[in-house]
């Protein structure tokens, strides 16, 4: 019988041990009920799911070392627990509050009580004095290859015993078997998740290219009606050179695209080209505040920016300018007239723009999602064009200066964006 130091200390290395991410279980029981949980009730304990293929392996045992029960639980996904058990009353065993799981985890071998009513570590345990009343155990821990204990794979019975070296051998081969099982689990769920992502990757893929083949076409075909037009001949000098303005702005729009195009590539790539130097910040954002001021007054916004007279970062300016213009856009177009962006620059000693506005906001759900590339909300579909290169370019310009973007954003109500730069090197000590 394998000695073990303290039963509290078992239980906290379970909750550190190794959590496999397992897939949904086939067979879900033990749910909350029909009432679901009461409002002001304690916290429900996790969820458990009963998996048949544990089950089996579980009745197995039970029917080899002739006893009434027999359990398998592992950590499933999340707090979630999966199990398969056998018999009468293993439904109550609970691997957080049974003193036999810790200590059969912390010895990491096969641990037998042959009478827990004799042992001081579990006399005073309710499986022991109550229900299911256990006299006898004998457990192995469910070792994974980085060494973790993933579960326990225990027989136990109501009366004091104890198994032969057959049986032994027996219960540690099928809690091998329910280890192999439980990592057949995670690789299946693994795949569905690569497959999933695939899909996910397919999509968005179909979507930039409907996008790309509108924003490209929309401009093309303008400018071939207006080359047309000015072709045929006919027109007065205003109206040739306003139709010659509408030519120079699209052709504009379809060089803008293909440079983001470009320019994603390369930083996907890591081939973008980056210079950083010491540069005044605070002139970055006025320049950026600078260039987007027509277009938030011709919405009627109101564009406030609040910095001290300077503040020196270590940045590629042309880059970090080209960030904040996506910004700025993205803070203008999608905030209905007349609101309000404003812009902050901070040092507390990390270097930190905010910008904050008073628009339509982002769904909770989408918020992390708005940095992959080519992605956009269906509220962003449906109020306006883009490509759903803007935040993303963001992001992956603000990792090249080493920093971070957060977006924290609530629908209806605006959101806020805060891009955190770090502090700039020292200057070199004099020789």
């Amino acid at each position: 019988m394998t000695e073990a130091r303290d039963p509290g200390e078992g239980a906290e290395r379970l909750r550190e041990s190794d959590r496999e991410r397992l897939g949904a279980s086939r067979s879900i029981t033990d749910d909350q009920g029909p009432g679901g949980r009461r409002e002001g009730a304690p916290p429900l304990p996790p969820p458990v799911l009963v998996e048949p293929d544990f089950s089996a392996l579980a009745t197995s045992a039970a029917l080899a070392c002739e006893t009434p029960i027999a359990l398998v639980s592992v950590i499933g996904a999340g707090d979630r627990r999966l199990t398969g058990r056998t018999g009468a009353g293993a439904e109550a065993l609970n691997e957080q509050a049974l003193s036999f799981f810790p200590c059969t985890i912390q010895g990491r071998e096969l641990l037998e009580v042959p009478d827990a009513r004799d042992d001081p570590r579990f006399r005073d345990d309710p499986a022991v004095t109550g229900e299911p009343g256990v006299r006898f155990y004998a457990g192995v821990p469910m070792i994974g290859r980085s060494g973790n204990v993933l579960g326990v794979f225990c027989v136990m019975d109501r009366r004091p015993r104890r198994l032969s070296d057959e049986r032994h051998r027996i219960l540690r081969s099928l809690a091998a078997s329910a280890t192999s099982l439980l990592k057949t689990y995670r690789y299946a769920r693994q795949s569905d998740q690569i497959i999933h992502g695939l899909q996910e990757v397919q999509d968005l893929k179909d979507q930039f290219l409907r996008t790309v083949n509108h924003e490209l076409r929309t401009p093309l075909t303008s400018i071939r009606g207006y080359l047309q037009l000015v072709r045929e001949g006919g027109l007065d000098e205003a109206t040739e050179h306003r139709f010659l303005q509408v030519i120079e702005r699209n052709s504009e729009h379809i060089l803008g695209l293909i440079d983001e195009l470009l320019l994603m590539s390369s930083l996907n790539a890591r081939t973008a080209v980056f210079t950083p130097e010491r540069v005044d910040l605070v002139a970055v954002v006025r320049r950026a505040v600078g260039d987007a001021a027509a277009e938030a007054e011709s919405r009627g916004h109101t564009l406030r920016l609040e910095a001290p007279p300077s503040m020196t970062a270590w940045a590629d300016a042309r880059r970090l300018q080209h960030a904040l213009d996506h910004l700025l856009e993205n803070a203008i177009k999608y905030t209905p007239d007349g609101g309000t962006i404003e812009v902050t620059v901070t040092a507390d000693p990390a270097r930190r723009i905010r910008i904050r506005d008073t628009g339509i906001g982002i769904p909770p759900g989408e918020v992390e999602r708005v940095f992959e590339d080519f992605y956009r909300t269906q509220q962003a579909e449906e109020l306006t064009g883009g490509t759903g290169m803007g935040l993303p370019l963001v992001d992956k310009i603000i990792q090249l200066h080493g920093g971070s973007v957060r977006i924290d954003s609530e629908p209806g109500k605006g959101t806020s964006v805060r891009v955190t730069l770090p502090v700039p090197p020292s200057d070199p000590a004099p020789d």
